[in-house]
């Protein structure tokens, strides 16, 4: 039996990863939703005009299906039990903080500070002989995608369908690259996000909590790491930073719950506030539209940019050989090692 396991291509372990992931997910929802719904665990739907309630915190079941398919990916392959048992703690602790966030409502600075230690682990999956600036870079990168994940955020399944996008385009970008091995942890969230978008999809029976947007942003962070793709996460994760920069740009480092939120007309559409904020979402809201259109305009955003990230992947075997590239990547390798002890 170990031998079968052993011989099992790693494309069709994380196939398999990500369909148990979805099953998972997509089976544990309705009956979340029912218990985080007795436990008053809810909130408004301020972008419906009726404001109905709904069960938060859903990212609870993004959690159980991503936990399930690491384990059976370590099962069945168990050459990189470190690497997924490293990602599966980082996760973990990302969605106890998401949890603890969602419940009693973090600080900007306190959550920085727990996914800055959260990412910690992280460290000891470097690859070898790197030097501190590069070992410091992990933890910071993956207190910064989480939020970056968690800023784009508050209409029915736009942050399971961003998740979506990114954790697929990322998924083909290993593929053509040959890094099969990180398309483990890829799948795993991927089946996740895919069980859970049914019932975050307009209108949504649930919203995915920080629970949920966390522990995308850090599963994006691992995959740029472990599989050594940081250039292309980064270009798939452009729709999330252009959000950031524009809210920080416009209204500095605020707590949520000083943000003015998105309106709705009489017609039921939203509408961008005479004042408050900048982000994308009011980029797109030039005029009133529905949250649906507002949503599929957001993913076309992040479906442009994840193209992006894989047209690169296609043409970076070629462009690594251009001597300019190749004096960067030199560079680079130095950066890497600044600092080694």
């Amino acid at each position: 039996m170990i031998l079968f396991e052993q011989s099992l291509p790693l494309y069709i372990i994380a196939i398999i990863c990500g369909i148990l992931s979805f099953s998972v997910t997509w089976l544990s929802m309705p009956r979340l939703i029912k218990k985080l719904e007795k436990a008053n665990i809810v909130g408004k739907d301020i972008h419906k005009t009726l404001k109905p309630i709904v069960a938060e915190m859903g990212g609870i079941g993004i959690l159980f299906g991503f936990i399930l398919g690491i384990f059976i990916g370590i099962y069945l392959h168990n050459i990189l039990i470190l690497e997924l048992a490293i990602v599966l703690i980082v996760i973990l602790l990302v969605g106890i903080i998401g949890i603890v966030d969602d419940l009693v409502v973090l600080s900007s600075k306190e959550k920085l500070i727990l996914l800055f230690l959260a990412g910690l682990p992280l460290i000891w999956v470097a690859p070898p002989n790197v030097g501190i600036f590069y070992l410091i870079s992990i933890p910071i990168a993956i207190s910064i995608g989480s939020n970056l994940t968690n800023m784009l955020a508050g209409l029915n399944g736009i942050e399971s369908g961003l998740g979506i996008i990114a954790l697929a385009s990322l998924t083909i970008s290993c593929l053509i690259l040959g890094k099969y091995d990180v398309t483990i942890i890829s799948m795993s969230m991927l089946g996740s996000l895919l069980g859970f978008i049914y019932f975050n999809k307009h209108p949504a029976k649930v919203f995915p909590g920080d629970t949920g947007t966390l522990v995308i942003g850090a599963a994006i962070v691992c995959i740029a790491f472990i599989g050594r793709v940081k250039l292309i996460a980064l270009i798939i994760l452009l729709p999330n930073i252009i959000d950031a920069a524009l809210k920080f740009y416009s209204a500095g480092v605020m707590e949520r719950q000083e943000h003015t939120p998105t309106q709705i007309n009489e017609e039921g559409k939203l509408i961008r506030p005479e004042q408050g904020f900048k982000s994308l979402i009011r980029f797109v809201l030039k005029k009133p539209v529905s949250e649906k259109t507002a949503v599929r305009m957001i993913w076309a955003i992040g479906i442009f940019f994840g193209l992006c990230g894989i047209i690169v992947a296609i043409v970076m075997p070629g462009i690594i050989q251009d001597q300019t590239l190749a004096n960067f990547m030199n560079f680079k390798e130095f950066l890497y090692q600044f600092g080694q002890f």
